[in-house]
C-alpha cells in the first residue's frame, strides 16, 4: 500500500500545489471563511444529540471496553480440591495456572486496539455524514423560503397582468387571444406557488428528519457569501491519510494483520503448571504437574492462511478506497469552482433587481411599446432567470459541502475541533 499511496500522493501533490486547482489549510490553521457562530451552534447541538451519533458512540464506548477486556490475562488459575476416602484417606488442594507463554494477550490486545480506532474513524465519519446531510437540508430550507417568495412575487404580478388585461379588453384596447393569454399566466403562476409551497415543505422535511424539538423559525439561514477555497496548500499526505475512510480501511489493514501474527501465535501451545499439597493417612503429599498440549491432529496452520487471505483483501480495499478518495477531493474541487466561478458571474452582471425590471417591462407594456406577448414572454424570463439563480446557489452550496467532508475540513468550517 506505501507504494500506492506515494504514487497517489505526488499526483495530488502536483495537483494541490496549483493555487488554481485546489486550496486548502493546514490543519492547524482556519477556512478564510468559517461558518456563522449560530449556525455552528445549532449544527454542533443538533449532531451531538442524533441519533446516529449517539450510536456511533455507543459503539466507539464497546470497542474501547472490548479493547480494555482484552489486555486482561487469558488465563485465570484454577483451584484443585481432591479428597478420597479407602484404605488410606487423601486430603490435597492445589492451584493450577495455564501461561501464556506465545503472547497470545498482547496480539488480542493489539487486534482489539486496532478494531477500536477504525471503530473511532467511525463514529468520526458519521458525525460528518449527520453535519453535512443537516447543512444541506438548511441550505435546501433557505432556498426553498426564497423560492416561495419568488413563486408569490410571481402570482402577485400575474394576477395584476390579468387583471389589467381585462380592464383593457374591456376598453377595447386588447382582443380575445391576449386576454386569454393573460389568463393562463396567471392560472400557471398560482400553480407554481403551489409548486414551491410544496418543495418548501419537503425541504423542512429533510431538516426535521435530523432535528428534534425544533421550528422552522429557529433554524439559522446559511451566509449570503458563498465560501472560498483557501489559498495556501494542503499536505497531500494529510489530507488524505486523515479522512475517516481511509483511516477505517487502515485500521482494518492494521487488525487483519494483527489477527494473523495471533493466529501465529495460537499455534504456540500454552503448559498448565500444577501445585498440588495435602495428606495421605499420616504422610505429607506435594506435588507438581505439567503438562503440555500436544498440536499432532490439528497444528492450526489453516488458521493462519486464512488471516493472512483476510489480510490481502482488506490491503486491496484499503487500496480502492484511497484512490476513490484521491478521485473525490480532486473532483469536489472542480465542482466547487465551476460553481463559484457561475455564482460569480451571476453576481456581477445578472443580479438585478426583479422589482425594478418588472416594473419597466409594465411600463413599456402600458405606453403600448411592446405587445402583451412580448411582455409575458420577458416577465417569465425574468423570473425565470431568478429562479435559475436560486438552483446555481444550492448548487453552489452541495459543491461546497462535498469540498469540505472530501478534504476533511468539516470541523475546520465549523470553527470546531475534531471529535474524536
Amino acid at each position: 500500500m506505501q507504494i500506492l499511496i506515494r504514487g497517489l500522493l505526488i499526483l495530488l501533490g502536483s495537483y494541490l500545489l496549483n493555487p488554481m486547482a485546489v486550496g486548502a489549510t493546514e490543519p492547524s490553521a482556519r477556512l478564510m471563511h468559517e461558518a456563522d457562530p449560530a449556525l455552528t451552534r445549532f449544527v454542533k447541538t443538533v449532531v451531538d444529540t442524533n441519533p446516529r451519533v449517539q450510536a456511533a458512540r455507543a459503539a466507539l464506548d464497546a470497542s474501547t471496553a472490548f479493547k480494555s477486556a482484552s489486555s486482561r490475562s487469558l488465563y485465570n488459575p484454577e483451584l484443585i480440591l481432591d479428597a478420597e476416602n479407602s484404605g488410606t484417606n487423601t486430603r490435597s488442594v492445589g492451584l493450577s495456572q495455564t501461561i501464556d507463554w506465545g503472547g497470545k494477550r498482547l496480539a488480542r490486545t493489539a487486534v482489539a486496539e486496532s478494531d477500536r480506532l477504525a471503530v473511532e474513524a467511525e463514529y468520526l465519519a458519521v458525525r460528518w455524514a449527520v453535519t453535512t446531510e443537516l447543512l444541506s437540508g438548511l441550505t435546501g430550507h433557505h432556498i426553498g423560503l426564497t423560492r416561495n417568495q419568488l413563486a408569490e412575487e410571481r402570482a402577485r404580478l400575474m394576477n395584476e397582468f390579468a387583471m389589467l388585461a381585462k380592464r383593457r379588453f374591456d376598453a377595447g384596447d386588447l382582443n380575445q387571444v391576449e386576454l386569454d393569454l393573460a389568463t393562463l399566466a396567471s392560472t400557471d403562476a398560482r400553480m407554481k406557488k403551489a409548486t414551491a409551497a410544496a418543495d418548501l415543505a419537503e425541504a423542512r422535511q429533510a431538516v426535521r428528519e435530523i432535528t428534534s424539538g425544533s421550528t422552522p423559525s429557529q433554524w439559522p439561514m446559511m451566509p449570503d457569501k458563498s465560501p472560498e477555497l483557501p489559498n495556501s496548500a494542503l499536505d497531500p499526505q494529510q489530507i488524505l491519510l486523515a479522512l475517516p475512510a481511509v483511516r477505517v480501511a487502515q485500521r482494518r489493514v492494521d487488525s487483519a494483520r494483527a489477527v494473523v501474527e495471533l493466529r501465529k501465535r495460537e499455534k504456540r501451545p500454552d503448559p498448565t503448571i500444577s501445585f498440588i499439597g495435602g495428606r495421605e493417612a499420616n504422610d505429607t503429599l506435594i506435588g507438581l504437574n505439567l503438562s503440555i498440549p500436544l498440536y499432532i491432529r490439528n497444528r492450526y496452520t489453516d488458521e493462519v492462511k486464512v488471516a493472512i487471505a483476510e489480510q490481502s483483501q482488506s490491503q486491496q480495499l484499503a487500496d480502492d478506497v484511497l484512490r476513490r478518495a484521491h478521485a473525490r477531493l480532486i473532483s469536489a474541487t472542480e465542482r466547487y469552482q465551476l460553481s463559484e466561478g457561475a455564482w460569480r458571474d451571476w453576481e456581477q452582471t445578472g443580479s438585478v433587481s426583479l422589482k425594478r425590471q418588472t416594473e419597466q417591462l409594465r411600463r413599456l407594456w402600458e405606453a403600448g411599446e411592446i405587445s402583451t406577448t412580448d411582455y409575458l414572454v420577458q416577465l417569465r424570463q425574468t423570473l425565470d432567470v431568478q429562479s435559475s439563480a436560486l438552483d446555481l446557489r444550492q448548487t453552489l452550496w452541495r459543491a461546497w459541502f462535498e469540498w469540505i467532508s472530501a478534504s476533511g475540513q468539516v470541523d475546520a468550517w465549523l470553527g470546531g475541533e475534531e471529535a474524536s
